[in-house]
């Protein structure tokens, strides 16, 4: 990115420069951006997740729509928000930084012909070798209560999400590539829409009713991909498909892909081994988990994610021209704003785990039980979402370097260090006659994301590549006291669980409402009173 006036001063640093405000306020406002399309997604999969607790709550039905959702739903965290980006968009960038527009395309079309094949033949296997992978991903279902049969069913429905859902994730990347982010960050919308209307009025109608939520996914997917289209026509990207896997863009991506499936997603292969457990601790355990995870990932997903797809495209083109100081700039403009914000919501979430619980789920089939025992697993969860969110930032650090061994290695440390402490917690949590032992699940995951986080921060600190800039102590001095007047505010206006179990639907609501807002309000109240500026949020000064 070309500079158009001169520094300054000839001793500033390079993200002083007119150009690299510009380069500040373009990527926070593309992070602007995929955070509101984000929002919207997240805000409908809140409705979502309400109809289905409320119609199907922590039952069997909801057990095995979970375990039939999480192969697909698992790649594509690993695709779309995830290794397949990490793998395609440095290489895309490379062809980008040479201006061979011919060139992109031959390699956009070898991707797309060698994916879709490829992911033709995997999704078919998939829906043949349904039983084999329910019981591979819940062993626990195996029995005379139904789930097992009742998943099998579902997955053969499913898994061909995996085909459309992978396609669009690559749509996504090559429009991410071009700086066009918001149609590939307003397609998970259309999922939340197919599960509620299948929900709502296809379950009512079939013998079987959780089996609508099956065809929501499949419908789902198949209007996703049709979805990215146009968009790609727009920018004269549309693929012409054609089976090439010894095309050199297409090997690259593949040797960049493999491990990034496994070192961007440990936190969700951590879910799956929870899962795995959580199928043998009883009926509802695993929706207990889904439904404390979500919420969690509603931040998550709205920020953490949000600027790992928006960062990502800028770090590999810095890595490609080999502008490393820009890409030590831009990852450390990036945490200090997960710090910023991943920070106070982990507090938050804590908090006030019993009342969004209750505010948001309560009703219906689900019980005063199940709120008790969510909350738990959700505090358990949040405990982790700052090392999710660096997870998400500091993992594309290495694959847009081309490095994906490194993340694969402290992956593996983390997986064990989280199916250690499963075990462990799942054995003395039952033998205690603990009720709440799917909450050692989710401590366990949290504790390997932190893990996961540090690790990949430390690695990165030893080869260099991270110089951060300075006033850190200070900053982090500054949102701690921001956090503990949220804190202070929080506890002030919290009222005991069995108030908001015994309240209204709109009292709950109402008064939630006040105490996130005024939580938020007191927090950059006190940012602001202790010197932390929005402007500095736009670029980073020396």
């Amino acid at each position: 990115m070309a500079d158009n006036q001169p520094p300054e001063k000839s001793s500033q640093r390079a993200t002083d420069a007119p150009g690299a405000g510009q380069f500040g306020r373009k990527l926070l406002k593309s992070t602007s951006v995929v955070s509101l399309m984000t929002l919207l997604s997240r805000i409908l999969g809140l409705v979502r997740d309400v109809v289905l607790a409320r119609m199907f709550g922590a039952t069997i039905v909801m057990d095995a729509f979970i375990v039939a959702n999480r192969i697909p739903n698992m790649l594509r965290r690993f695709f779309a928000e995830g290794a397949f980006s990490q793998g395609f968009v440095p290489v895309m960038a490379r062809y980008r930084e040479t201006d061979d527009r011919d060139e992109a395309r031959r390699f956009i079309d070898a991707i797309a012909g060698t994916l879709g094949l490829t992911l033709f033949a995997v999704t078919l296997v998939g829906v043949i070798a349904a039983p084999i992978l329910v019981w591979i991903v819940a062993p626990g279902f195996v029995g005379e209560d139904g789930r097992f049969d009742l998943a099998t069913a579902m997955l053969r429905f499913t898994f061909p999400y995996l085909f459309f859902i992978s396609l669009t994730a690559f749509a996504g990347g090559v429009l991410n590539t071009y700086g066009r982010f918001g149609a590939s960050a307003f397609t998970p919308v259309i999922l939340n829409i197919a599960l509620i209307a299948s929900a709502l009025w296809l379950a009512p109608h079939l013998s079987e009713p959780g089996m609508a939520l099956a065809y929501g996914v499949l419908i789902a997917g198949i209007v996703q991909l049709a979805f990215q289209l146009p968009f790609l026509a727009a920018i004269r990207s549309l693929p012409r498909p054609r089976w090439s896997p010894g095309h050199e863009g297409v090997r690259r991506v593949g040797k960049l892909i493999v491990p990034a499936i496994f070192g961007s997603s440990v936190a969700q292969v951590n879910v799956l081994v929870g899962g795995i457990i959580a199928s043998m601790l009883g009926v509802g355990k695993v929706s207990l988990l889904y439904y404390s995870d979500r919420l969690m990932e509603f931040p998550l997903g709205l920020f953490g994610i949000a600027l790992a797809t928006v960062t990502l495209p800028y770090l590999s083109r810095q890595a490609a021209s080999n502008s490393m100081q820009a890409f030590s700039d831009t990852l450390d403009w990036s945490m200090k704003l997960v710090v910023l914000i991943a920070t106070p919501a982990a507090v938050g979430l804590v908090i006030l785990a019993g009342p969004l619980i209750a505010t948001i789920f309560y009703g219906g089939v689900f019980t005063e039980s199940d709120v008790r025992l969510t909350a738990l697993s959700l505090q358990a969860f949040a405990i982790g979402l700052v090392g999710f969110s660096f997870v998400k930032i500091l993992a594309p650090a290495y694959f847009a370097r081309e490095d994906t061994m490194t993340p694969v290695r402290i992956g593996l440390i983390a997986l064990g260090v989280n199916f250690g402490l499963s075990v462990v917690l799942s054995f003395f949590l039952t033998r205690a006659g603990y009720e709440g032992t799917h909450a050692g699940l989710a401590l366990a995951i949290s504790v390997a994301a932190v893990l996961n986080a540090w690790l990949l921060y430390r690695g990165l600190r030893a080869e260099h590549v991270i110089l951060h800039s300075p006033g850190w102590p200070v900053f982090l001095l500054r949102v701690a006291v921001g956090v503990a007047t949220i804190v202070a505010s929080l506890y002030f206006l919290d009222r005991p669980l069995e108030w908001w179990l015994s309240a209204s639907t709109s009292e709950r609501a109402i008064w939630l409402t006040v105490v996130v807002a005024t939580g938020a309000v007191a927090y950059f109240v006190a940012l602001l009173a202790v010197g932390i500026r929005p402007s500095q949020l736009r670029h980073r000064t020396a």
